[in-house]
């Protein structure tokens, strides 16, 4: 730990830890009221700009209608809701009377958050009027958000002057209650309590690199982890403005967003980084631009490869998952500055100790062998996880050594200067004759090749060799999949990467398949190969 670093993360973990914390006041209420806190940035381009003072006004008349409509402390609230000041309004007036938010994708279908409504012992629903139709009927109340005679909406401006006074719930009272993607298995339940929100805020200031100073933008959807705390609760936290976009990606609106509000701080998902690369739409002269961050699935070096001549910038790669926050990745801040090293996410972040366990005991592994990332919970002071929640739950086996240990469930290997590299989710290593083999480091050599823009690769059985690298590749617009082209690309690999480990079977194919957060879902691939398979016999 960089010692003039160390009072200030200690800082920030006694603020959120206190047992009198208040979650309004702390990411609303003790920050100026005319200060910018948000800026939502509509599908056509044209930004909104709300202070603390108008969050502060708008969340106290959602915990009123939230208080009148009987939901007390500890109740869970969901929402699906679209990026906008609502929402913002909305998660703090939960907060604010000390209930627990539970945020739902609006790519959800009706029996996903149906599920997660059931699990999470949801009472009230809160629905942008376009997604009313994916909320099942069930035991919470349906709350819908429109601007019709006697809408939710008159109701709340009836409650302007209601006094609602924010709950101190303390630091290890639950703030969210949340489920993983489900990208290997099924969501589990996770129930964050108001310290987790430290490791978010350090996130934000170590990590990326964020202060006072910086025109800051995340392009992470809320209805997931990253795009919650990154977008929304950290810059809060911090009294940083933070920005909202509405509608889907597109490269054009990405670059009129970084020029129009002059970003210099753009963190996103890598599969945005490769569609702004892939596009036609390029770079505007005399961006603001001054740091770049990828979390989300692995950064592949292609990105950076372009990113450092269209921008003259490098993205650091950072590394988290629901159950932890951000644990790794190349930080921002000028004291902790890294070079960074090609393929690899980075050290440990202030606030964690991370380390590789062998694969067959609960002992570090030796630097450079591959093995099972973790957390050494006792020395990472921003780990709050304990175990998973609601009926989708089952023992958690994923801490070890009698406690010491959490393993993330990825496969990875760290240095003697403590630079991590990923290989693979536990359940995607390929082992081939022996040699085991990451999917990441072969989907890295194909990306590198000018005529690939996404692949995902798998394990194949094969009767000789046990499993084979398997595949499937996304080609850019305009490029033929031809016989020739598919041995050009195992060549590639033979040659940019090892001869042993090239795809024995290529796909061209014109999707992968993703979770609504993105994530490539290599199960999906597999659970395609054995009903093919089975097909088949």
């Amino acid at each position: 730990m960089n010692p003039d670093i160390e009072p200030r993360m200690r800082e920030i973990l006694d603020t959120f830890s206190d047992p009198d914390a208040d979650v309004a006041r702390l990411l609303c209420d003790r920050h100026p009221d005319d200060s910018p806190a948000l800026t939502v940035i509509s599908a056509d381009l044209e930004p909104a700009t709300y202070t603390y003072g108008d969050l502060a006004a708008s969340s106290a008349r959602v915990a009123a209608y939230l208080r009148d409509s009987g939901v007390t402390r500890g109740d869970r609230v969901a929402t699906v809701m679209g990026k906008s000041a609502d929402l913002v309004s909305v998660v703090l007036g939960i907060w604010r009377i000390g209930a627990v938010y539970v945020p739902l994708f609006t790519a959800f279908a009706e029996a996903a958050i149906g599920s997660r409504l059931s699990e999470a012992n949801g009472v009230l629903v809160v629905a942008d009027r376009d997604q009313r139709h994916k909320v099942p009927s069930g035991s919470w109340q349906t709350v819908v958000l429109d601007d019709g005679p006697g809408g939710v909406r008159a109701q709340l401006d009836s409650f302007a002057d209601a006094a609602v006074s924010s709950v101190a719930v303390g630091g290890d009272a639950p703030l969210v209650h949340m489920f993983t993607s489900g990208t290997t298995g099924t969501p589990k339940g996770v129930i964050h309590p108001v310290r987790y929100v430290a490791g978010w805020n350090s996130y934000l200031e170590f990590g990326l690199g964020v202060d006072a100073d910086s025109s800051f933008w995340c392009g992470a959807d809320p209805g997931w982890a990253y795009g919650l705390y990154t977008a929304i609760v950290a810059p809060l936290a911090a009294g940083v403005p933070t920005v909202l976009l509405q509608g889907g990606f597109s490269p054009e609106s990405t670059w009129a967003v970084l020029e129009d509000l002059e970003i210099t701080d753009f963190a996103a998902a890598p599969t945005v980084y490769r569609g702004l690369r892939a596009a036609s739409a390029q770079p505007p002269e005399g961006l603001a631009l001054q740091r770049l961050s990828s979390a989300g699935e692995p950064l592949t070096p292609e990105v950076n490869e372009w990113a450092s001549t269209a921008l003259g910038l490098r993205v650091h790669d950072h590394f988290g998952q629901t159950e932890l926050g951000m644990p790794i990745g190349y930080p921002h801040h000028p004291q902790l500055l890294r070079e960074i090293v090609p393929g690899a996410m980075g050290p440990a972040l202030p606030g964690w100790n991370m380390t590789v366990l062998a694969p067959d005991a609960d002992e570090p592994a030796e630097p450079g062998s591959m093995g099972r990332l973790a957390v050494v919970v006792a020395e990472s002071a921003f780990m709050t996880f304990t175990g998973y929640a609601g009926v989708a739950a089952t023992p958690s086996d994923r801490f070890c050594g009698d406690g010491k240990y959490f393993t993330t469930g990825d496969t990875a290997t760290i240095d003697s200067d403590g630079i991590i590299r990923f290989s693979s989710r536990d359940d995607d290593v390929i082992i081939m004759a022996g040699y085991r083999i990451g999917p990441f480091d072969i989907e890295s050599t194909l990306l590198q090749h000018p005529d690939v823009i996404e692949c995902a690769v798998i394990a194949a059985p094969d009767p000789v060799r046990g499993e084979v690298v398997e595949a499937y590749v996304v080609l850019a617009d305009g490029v033929s999949g031809t016989d020739e082209l598919i041995g050009e690309l195992q060549t590639w690999v033979k040659t940019h990467y090892a001869a042993h480990a090239y795809p024995r079977r290529i796909h061209l194919v014109d999707l992968l398949p993703k979770t609504p957060s993105g994530k490539i879902q290599r199960a999906e691939l597999r659970n395609r190969r054995r009903s093919l398979e089975a097909g088949a016999s």
